[in-house]
């Protein structure tokens, strides 16, 4: 079990990375000019999309893990299992 505040700052910089990941895309898309490329770029971001969700979802549940009853936690998991399957 992690304190709720490292558990709230691993989520914002999980979050801080992916923004700038993103606009780092983007950037390199405008840069290269070529639509092949471009969405070869968007589908990396695509992948990494996911493991972004499952990292700051993990830390936010670590930090909840002392507080949270275990069937609403089960739950938790599962709501972040099924956005996941649902987006596929």
């Amino acid at each position: 079990m992690i304190s709720e505040i490292r558990a709230l700052t691993s989520m914002a910089f999980i979050r801080l990375l992916s923004g700038a990941i993103e606009v780092s895309a983007a950037l390199i898309m405008l840069r290269l000019a070529n639509l092949r490329s471009a969405v070869r770029i968007n589908a990396v971001l695509g992948l990494i999309g996911p493991i972004i969700l499952l990292s700051a979802s993990f830390a936010g549940i670590a930090g909840m893990a002392g507080r949270v009853q275990t069937p609403k936690l089960l739950m938790i998991v599962l709501g972040v299992a099924l956005i996941l399957f649902g987006t596929r």
